[in-house]
């Protein structure tokens, strides 16, 4: 197993303090698997890298078992594990370059905090899904992915391509970020772990994985895949996920089942946007004296939450199409755990927001936080039908990104929506009249705020809109 970290930025030797490995030596790590040996091909003010080769004695790991485990010592050892990264290397990299893993540097602590230009090689990782699985889970950590497929056997092409990759990934970044995704996503291309996975792998999956599982796209088969699909594991993991990502994640409904919207987080995270949009919709929702709410797609229940804390809302109704987002939100709001006097107050409604229900008829108001741009467009008018038409609650609040306020994200290539799910993204004067047109066939009047910074050219992040019979 070879893993490779190179630096382009002089002066590259730099690299030496932050793993804490000297470029003049060659060393090697006794492992329980067998050993590691870490060397510099290349040691320059302009390049260094450095190379992590794990030596795996499969034999000698199968000498170390019994019972039951020692019928099977042929399958044990006769695989593709001394030569593909797996699980072994996730613990190579732990034991051999832990202290960077944790973020720590005595000689030089500024490099710690610095993103720098690194690429990552990796000669050959299992990823049976092919190159796009690789790009699934690289490409929304920033990185940029070259994947080239192995043969079976260079000398009998007619046997096809293997199910491994040569991988490069490039990307500045933190070290420390890089090791703790390589130590996270390498088992999970893998499929598999050398030893037994338990709870303290939940533990060590949620500090590994602080400050960018939570809100990457794929953080649900990333945990499945890690905690090799033990339903209580799995469980745990996931709720205690949603948590810690309670003030930085987005959740929008759509008419497909689509993850939440951690790519808009990352991109509004700064601002605290989320936070702030969720207060701004609670303070309209009471400013406009509805005491029975709908919150229309609800996702995983951060504003259903919000309003269960407010006794002035009598009755809540969350509605998503998405029955894992509404699994979600059971565990967010302690559905076991409630009194019988907050679960008369609330419900949760597996339905779609493109087509009649007469289940939502009758209420004092509804909130669509961040949920039209979900929407292709020419379904937007389904759902003008079944809300404004149909349904008919008497205040209508609706928010979605200002397109506009785009360009001030420096995270955000021009041109970039912030989320791979969004169809479209509005401009103040799109949705202006979006939102006009909507009102006046239904007999609606509408106004219009921003929520969070002002600018001047460039008005707020998000706009909302309030429409009321």
């Amino acid at each position: 197993m070879l893993l490779t970290i190179t630096l382009t930025t002089p002066p590259a030797t730099d690299l030496g303090y932050l793993l804490h490995k000297n470029p003049a030596r060659v060393q090697r790590f006794d492992l329980p698997f067998g050993h590691s040996t870490v060397f510099y091909p290349v040691a320059t003010e302009q390049c260094c890298t450095v190379a992590l080769l794990g030596h795996v004695d499969p034999i000698g790991l199968i000498r170390g078992k019994r019972g039951a485990e020692a019928a099977f010592a042929l399958e044990q050892y006769v695989n593709d594990r001394p030569y593909a990264a797996s699980s072994l290397l996730s613990v190579a990299i732990a034991r051999v370059f832990g202290t960077a893993l944790s973020g720590r540097c005595e000689e030089r602590p500024d490099l710690v905090e610095q993103a720098l230009p690194l690429q990552a090689c990796l000669a050959a990782v299992p990823a049976r899904g092919g190159a796009v699985v690789l790009r699934e889970l690289f490409e929304p950590l920033g990185y940029q992915v070259e994947a080239r497929r192995h043969a079976l056997d260079a000398d009998f092409p007619e046997w096809g391509d293997s199910p491994y990759f040569e991988l490069r990934l490039d990307g500045c970044v933190r070290l420390r970020d890089l090791l703790a995704h390589l130590y996270v996503l390498i088992p999970v291309l893998d499929g598999a772990k050398h030893y037994w996975v338990g709870e303290a792998e939940v533990e060590k999956l949620l500090r590994h994985g602080a400050g960018w599982l939570e809100s990457h796209p794929q953080k649900e088969s990333i945990t499945r895949s890690y905690l090799r699909r033990q339903r209580g594991l799995v469980d745990d993991a996931l709720s205690r996920l949603v948590e810690s990502n309670d003030t930085t994640t987005v959740n929008a409904d759509t008419d497909a089942d689509t993850d939440t919207n951690e790519d808009e987080v990352a991109v509004e995270a700064p601002l605290r946007l989320h936070d702030i949009r969720l207060r701004h919709v609670v303070d309209l929702l009471r400013a406009a004296g509805a005491r029975r709410v709908l919150d229309l797609g609800c996702g995983d229940g951060k504003l259903l939450r919000l309003l269960l804390r407010e006794p002035a809302f009598a009755e809540i109704v969350g509605v998503d199409v998405s029955h894992r987002a509404l699994d979600f939100a059971r565990r967010r709001l302690h559905w076991e755990r409630m009194s019988d006097i907050e679960r008369t107050r609330i419900q949760l409604l597996h339905g779609s927001l493109t087509y009649r229900d007469r289940r939502l008829e009758g209420y004092d108001a509804a909130a669509l936080v961040e949920v039209i741009e979900h929407l292709d467009p020419p379904r937007l008018r389904a759902l003008e039908r079944s809300l404004f038409h149909a349904a008919q609650p008497a205040t209508i609040i609706i928010t979605t990104p200002n397109r506009d306020y785009n360009v001030l994200f420096d995270s955000l290539p021009a041109g970039d929506l912030r989320h791979a799910d969004h169809r479209f993204e509005w401009s103040r004067h799109e949705f202006g009249q979006w939102a006009s047109r909507v009102a006046g066939d239904s007999g609606y009047g509408v106004r219009f705020e921003g929520i969070g910074p002002q600018h001047d050219e460039h008005g707020s992040p998000t706009q909302v809109g309030i429409f009321q019979r």
